[in-house]
């Protein structure tokens, strides 16, 4: 997605939303960095993987993180993923919300692209 032609923002999550508001916080922080008309990269990372659970009553702040997710989605923004990040369970990611997979290379890549990294 390309708001501003300018290089774009990078949330990298990496918290555990089922451990921590910081999972929850990087996502609301990436709905207003793309609302404020620039472009944002998310990548989950790790156990922030487990930001697109199905079941949100396992997460901190699980409502505000389908909310926030859903929105995400609406505007046009994928959640990239760490290949190894992936939770086994068939109801990860059951909504449907665009996924991209990439590897710690692609990651690096993004990282050297964005004017801005954010680390959760």
């Amino acid at each position: 997605m390309t708001v501003t032609g300018q290089a774009p923002v990078l949330v990298l999550i990496g918290a555990d939303p089922r451990r921590s508001h910081r999972a929850n916080e990087a996502l609301r922080i990436a709905l207003g960095i793309v609302s404020g008309e620039n472009d944002v990269i998310v990548i989950l990372s790790g156990p922030g993987a487990h930001l697109l659970d199905d079941d949100t009553d396992e997460l901190v702040d699980g409502d505000d993180i389908a909310k926030f997710r859903t929105n995400l989605s609406a505007l046009g923004v994928p959640f990239h993923v760490e290949e190894d990040s992936r939770p086994p369970e068939p109801d990860w990611n059951a909504a449907g919300h665009p996924v991209t997979v990439l590897d710690r290379t692609g990651i690096a890549d993004f990282m050297r692209r964005s004017r801005r990294t954010l680390i959760f």
